[in-house]
């Protein structure tokens, strides 16, 4: 199939920033051309008065929240960072089942698409349905039409069976996707955070990253009770430009030397750790390979961009919104690396063509000098009216052309009638962070 995407004034770099009006040709899941012409192509998009962008890339999404919004709690309110994981996340993980794992999978891709995100680097986490879960997660996924990197959150919090067990679906997924290469999906190893992680258990995360070529996607940092992780991360051989850290907040100097020298990507969740109340990461100390996540929190990328930069520039007001567009194109720059595409996230000849029509009306001329600018005081989500990935039209006009909203949507609603009750007949979870780094033997039920 060929697409021509016509009139646009097109992004074809974020950062740095290169605008400039021009027709797309789109061949299989490539652009083929820009230029003034859009060639004999098979379907034709017009994009006359509007931005033509590179879709935008999740780099820390936890799929399995989704059908948390609106949910009861049920127990008395969380006090603490810890209290929050144990009275609500690690309740709501342990209650999934592989049907609510699916629902929550395609609202999230929907709910991604319909705001221009075209990848989500998903952490899943389901201790009692843990084996297949990643395959469920990939096909929901697939069937959207998303691009998608997966990993499973390995933990000793529920044990030393279950920490093999996660360890086992990582090992599984990335040797199915081995032999079984699909176009829009790629492996990682994913784990909890250190202080979940035995020795033995993070030693085991380490290595299967290091034997199977990939990298490893882990909480770092995020609160005051994971302090020192990247220390002990560095203590394990895990830092390398393979590592993906989210969130490394409290982190020191050295630590900050140890991301920025090898190159470890960030993933930075603005909004999560205000809600969190986890404390403010400085994301202009820890290198240039800080891209942005949500932790949950939805794929709005544009809202996550703009949280980002009001939160860094109510500490430093010399931060210019540049900022914005530089962690968008990282994170791009990132998957390109997994997916051995080095031009994802830009639009030229031979790049993925991952690319977004935003219908976006500004008062005022845009330009390559004040994009910046518009991205985060005038660009929402709202504009988003078709997505493109790799290369086929996953949403036009603002509806989702692969799968049926209404269906996803009863879906999502029936199972998390259905997981709600489960979680409010799950207890409050009694894990507290591992002092000793030996080998789990009990966990919570």
């Amino acid at each position: 199939m060929s697409l021509a995407i016509t009139g646009g004034l097109v992004v074809r770099r974020l950062f740095p920033p290169i605008v400039e009006y021009a027709d797309v040709l789109v061949e299989g899941s490539h652009v083929a051309a820009i230029g003034s012409s859009p060639g004999r192509a098979t379907t034709k998009l017009d994009a006359s008065g509007c931005l033509v962008v590179p879709g935008n890339v999740n780099g820390h999404m936890h799929a399995y929240s989704t059908l948390a919004r609106g949910m009861p709690l049920g127990v008395d309110p969380p006090r603490s960072f810890l209290e929050i994981l144990q009275r609500v996340w690690w309740r709501l993980d342990r209650a999934l089942d592989e049907y609510s794992i699916r629902a929550s999978a395609l609202a999230a891709a929907r709910d991604a698409l319909l705001c221009g995100t075209t990848t989500l680097v998903d952490h899943h986490a389901s201790p009692n349905a843990i084996d297949g879960s990643l395959d469920i997660i990939a096909a929901a996924f697939a069937q959207c039409g998303i691009r998608s990197v997966l990993a499973y959150e390995v933990s000793d919090r529920d044990g030393a069976a279950r920490a093999k067990a996660g360890l086992a679906e990582n090992e599984r997924f990335i040797r199915s996707a081995n032999w079984l290469r699909t176009p829009l999906s790629r492996p990682m190893v994913g784990a909890h955070a250190s202080f979940t992680l035995s020795d033995a258990t993070l030693e085991a995360c380490v290595g299967l990253a290091a034997d199977s070529g990939l990298g490893l996607h882990i909480h770092a940092a995020e609160d005051t009770i994971d302090a020192g992780a990247i220390h002990r991360l560095a203590g394990a051989g895990a830092i390398d430009n393979r590592l993906l850290v989210a969130h490394a907040i409290h982190v020191d100097a050295e630590e900050a030397r140890d991301l920025v020298e090898h190159r470890v990507a960030v993933a930075h969740n603005a909004r999560s750790n205000m809600n969190n109340g986890v404390g403010h990461a400085r994301p202009e100390l820890l290198g240039d390979r800080v891209m942005l996540g949500t932790d949950g929190i939805g794929s709005d990328m544009w809202a996550e961009a703009a949280a980002g930069y009001f939160r860094l520039r109510e500490d430093q007001l010399e931060a210019a919104p540049e900022w914005a567009m530089q962690s968008l194109a990282h994170g791009s720059s990132f998957v390109g690396q997994l997916f051995d595409e080095p031009q994802l996230g830009q639009i030229n000849v031979g790049a993925p063509a991952d690319l977004v029509v935003m219908d976006y009306s500004s008062p005022s001329p845009i330009e390559a000098g004040n994009l910046a600018a518009h991205l985060v005081f005038g660009i929402s989500s709202a504009a988003v009216s078709d997505v493109i990935v790799a290369g086929e039209i996953v949403v036009r006009d603002r509806m989702l052309t692969r799968v049926d909203e209404a269906d996803i949507d009863r879906c999502a609603r029936r199972q998390a009638r259905a997981l709600w009750t489960r979680v409010a007949e799950t207890p409050v979870h009694t894990f507290e962070p591992l002092t000793s780094r030996a080998p789990a033997t009990a966990g919570a039920s």
